[in-house]
């Protein structure tokens, strides 16, 4: 007497399907690791060839000086380049290289209240950068970017300029990193 249940060849049909997604799965996370160049994830084309991109110090030439915006626009864009392209980031010598420099750093009036006094602030940052790319020197360029940020007058200037430049240097970078390997 027969009972109830799956019979043998039913068994082995799902077995083989079993095998055969599994095999699909396995050939195309193969195919997967062995992409080098093309788009990323982010949308960055890198072009095939390119494994390193060099960033160099950015330099504050600006007539007023923060200390700390050199280091937080170069470790910024190091951690941009690191975490959204499979570059390996170094600090020179890169089949792409980033370099430039901080040429201003300004806060000046950019509103006035009804009684003519300063209600808003703005802060700017320009900085200076250089592409080069060993793999495909038409991509070259050298360009201006610049950000800023208001803020009420009210405001001390050293109790929010962390912060602001926090939020510029990060457009700086995105602008950066999408006219270097965006390309959009």
């Amino acid at each position: 007497m027969r009972t109830r249940g799956t019979s043998d060849g039913a068994r082995l049909r799902g077995w083989w399907r079993r095998a055969a997604v599994a095999l699909a799965a396995a050939v195309c996370v193969v195919q997967l690791q062995g992409c080098t160049g093309g788009y990323t994830f982010t949308g960055a084309s890198i072009p095939p060839g390119a494994k390193t991109i060099s960033i160099a110090t950015f330099p504050n030439y600006a007539s007023t000086v923060n200390p700390q915006l050199s280091q937080k626009l170069t470790d910024e864009l190091m951690q941009m380049f690191s975490s959204q392209t499979p570059l390996t980031v170094t600090t020179e010598g890169g089949d792409l290289q980033l370099s430039g420099e901080i040429v201003g750093y300004d806060t000046r009036a950019s509103a006035l209240s009804s009684s003519d006094e300063v209600s808003m602030n703005r802060l700017t940052i320009t900085i200076s950068v250089r592409f080069v790319n060993n793999v495909d020197p038409d991509a070259d360029f050298e360009q201006r970017f610049s950000r800023y940020r208001d803020y009420a007058a009210s405001q001390d200037f050293s109790s929010v300029e962390s912060g602001l430049m926090s939020e510029i240097v990060t457009e700086l970078c995105e602008d950066i990193f999408n006219k270097s390997v965006v390309n959009w």
